[in-house]
């Protein structure tokens, strides 16, 4: 059976087919080997936007191609020194800079596959970006988010279950049922959000406390208010402002998890949260060890830190995307171009982690994508639905609403706890 069984299943089909939940977990399906899903868990989506390099966070120190091909930008093996890979295993190493995450994956609640993606190859920030948030690869008209579509599975006409944090309106949450939307800086000024009195009163009313939250924001939403003219005149490198598709930077990540986290614990109904940053489009200067991308990734462990301390129930997962990966080799400006293949994250108790999932082929010019590219060996869809099943106990007919045209992948099989 695959994800297309009921692509042409109404909303209204849906919503019947998740009473029926328990009937159709039961069946004889591919999906039984995931029948220990509770359905309690909450599900936290970071993407990445503009590209980051998997190569670079997830290093594949063992791969003989690897430092040849990135001759100024590969991070050293393993060998106990500030500027070298952390040894996760015999084959991949973590970025120095990521040291925050090597006790999760010590613990078990950290994982990644590698080499997953979407089966288009576009190279084009705006395309791949709008496919992996409708969950529709190759598909550029319009088209509601997945995680609105999955709001509309977990939640009901009297309780709004999803919440972004940092963009105005990602494409992601787009459709037809109601979600929570906290625009921040930039987002929150071209919106209008911050300076409509009663969203901004509303929003300051959840940081009225005296901890460092609380006066954090405060002095944010104050600052962006008095700057509101003069971020309207910023100018920006016309291709980092595409890649970012309304994403802030990295280095505010923190402080959105943060956010994101309180306003979850605030109101337990919210199941689905949604973090953007930007900034990973390395195109020059990527740095190795130090340097541009280290700073990027140093900011998002300790968002994804925090993210963790907030989200460790059994059943939560927190998952890190981005639209595709970066070239192989590196170029002549001693950064990475857009390529295709790239690593997700997966963090959670019930994450199969202390290792990586799926297949790897290696960085030997054969086994590239179009000689130049990490293949996509695993379809995002098919990574996704296994969090899916596990975490929300989503039926056949669920994950081909959520995912129209996926299939089971099984070779991921194993991926998940349970």
């Amino acid at each position: 059976m695959t994800l297309t069984s009921s692509i042409g299943a109404s909303r209204r089909q849906a919503l019947q087919g998740l009473v029926a939940g328990a009937a159709l977990v039961a069946a004889p399906t591919l999906w039984a080997q995931a029948l220990g899903a509770t359905g309690q868990g909450r599900l936290v989506v970071v993407f990445l936007r503009g590209a980051c390099d998997g190569l670079s966070a997830f290093v594949p120190y063992a791969d003989p191609d690897y430092a040849r091909l990135r001759n100024s930008i590969a991070i050293p093996p393993p060998d106990g020194s500030a500027q070298s890979a952390l040894r996760l295993d015999a084959s991949f190493g973590l970025h120095p800079a990521l040291a925050p995450l090597l006790p999760l994956w010590q613990q078990g609640v950290f994982s990644f596959v590698p080499a997953a993606g979407s089966p288009d190859a576009t190279r084009s920030h705006f395309e791949a970006q709008h496919h992996w948030e409708t969950g529709i690869p190759g598909k550029n008209s319009d088209a509601p988010g997945w995680l609105n579509t999955l709001a509309g599975l977990r939640g009901s006409t009297a309780a709004t279950v999803a919440i972004g944090v940092g963009e105005a309106n990602p494409q992601i949450l787009a459709g037809a049922v109601p979600v929570k939307l906290i625009p921040k800086g930039q987002a929150a000024m071209r919106q209008g959000a911050l300076g409509d009195e009663r969203t901004r009163a509303a929003v300051l009313n959840l940081y009225a406390g005296s901890d460092a939250l609380s006066q954090a924001f405060r002095a944010g939403a104050d600052s962006r208010m008095q700057t509101a003219q003069t971020l309207d005149m910023a100018q920006h490198q016309a291709e980092m402002m595409a890649a970012d598709n309304g994403a802030a930077s990295a280095a505010g990540l923190l402080l959105d998890a943060q956010h994101l986290g309180t306003l979850m614990r605030q109101d337990r109904r919210l199941r689905l949260g949604f973090l953007s940053a930007g900034g990973w489009d390395t195109h020059a200067n990527q740095g190795n060890a130090t340097g541009a991308l280290a700073n990027n990734l140093a900011n998002l462990g300790r968002a994804l830190v925090q993210l963790r301390r907030d989200f460790s129930a059994p059943g939560d997962v927190i998952v890190v995307l981005s639209e595709f990966g970066r070239t192989s080799a590196e170029n002549g400006t001693r950064g990475t171009d857009h390529g295709h293949g790239n690593a997700m994250w997966l963090i959670g108790d019930a994450v199969q982690g202390s290792r990586w999932h799926g297949q790897w082929a290696g960085l030997a010019s054969g086994n590239l994508h179009e000689g130049r590219d990490l293949p996509v060996l695993h379809d995002f869809r098919g990574v996704l639905a296994q969090v899916l099943r596990r975490t929300f106990a989503l039926s056949d007919t669920q994950l081909a609403t959520v995912f129209p045209g996926g299939n089971w992948d099984k070779g991921l099989d194993g991926l998940m706890r349970g």
